[in-house]
């Protein structure tokens, strides 16, 4: 045996091994269940493989849809012990971003954006803030404009429960202010006092 095909007799397995290192996937099937995420995944080689986990960073976690592609890494060489360690859609990925900003999104058209200048842009339908015990917000102003084909009759600030101002010297509610003004009368011109509004708040 010459020393070349001793060469690439002894080497064959660990190139072999060095090849299954890093392949890139396709998700076929995603496993949301698990406190690890599983995806079942098409490697380009033609294998599929099923229950990969796939490793996320902490405090984000994503559902991928089937097509998205992956890099799946093999740990030790072997494809039997693969992992998944990125995950990303091209047919919904946000384009066209600043250099240095940041942006969350989905395939609906919902997104976050750290936009330059100090700018936070959240764009959706619906935004539902769930706060147990407070929502708090420190700002100079608030501003609530009509968004595009909303009529003049809107915006409206809807408060299902009192709405209070001056809240940290005591204030009042719109309750309040409209109980006073319901019942309120003045002094008469001619004496007594006058009757309460003829208009209700």
């Amino acid at each position: 045996m010459s020393m070349t095909r001793l060469i690439s007799k002894v080497t064959a397995p660990i190139t072999r091994r060095v090849r299954l290192l890093a392949r890139r996937a396709v998700v076929k099937l995603v496993y949301d269940d698990p406190k690890m995420q599983d995806l079942q995944l098409a490697i380009f080689a033609g294998e599929v493989r099923d229950r990969v986990e796939r490793f996320q960073d902490y405090g984000f976690t994503s559902h991928p849809h089937t097509g998205a592609e992956a890099i799946v890494l093999a740990l030790g060489g072997s494809s039997d012990h693969s992992v998944a360690i990125k995950v990303d859609d091209r047919r919904y990925r946000l384009t066209a971003l600043a250099a240095g900003e940041v942006a969350l999104y989905t395939d609906e058209g919902d997104t976050i954006v750290f936009k330059r200048g100090k700018i936070i842009d959240i764009s959706t339908d619906t935004l539902r803030i769930n706060a147990a015990t407070l929502c708090e917000i420190n700002t100079a102003n608030m501003q609530i404009n009509a968004s595009a084909g909303v009529t003049a009759a809107t915006p409206q600030l809807l408060a299902t429960g009192d709405i209070k101002d001056r809240s940290a010297s005591g204030g009042a509610t719109m309750a309040n202010a409209r109980t006073v003004f319901n019942g309120h009368d003045h002094p008469g011109d001619s004496g007594g006092t006058t009757g309460t509004p003829n208009q209700q708040m």
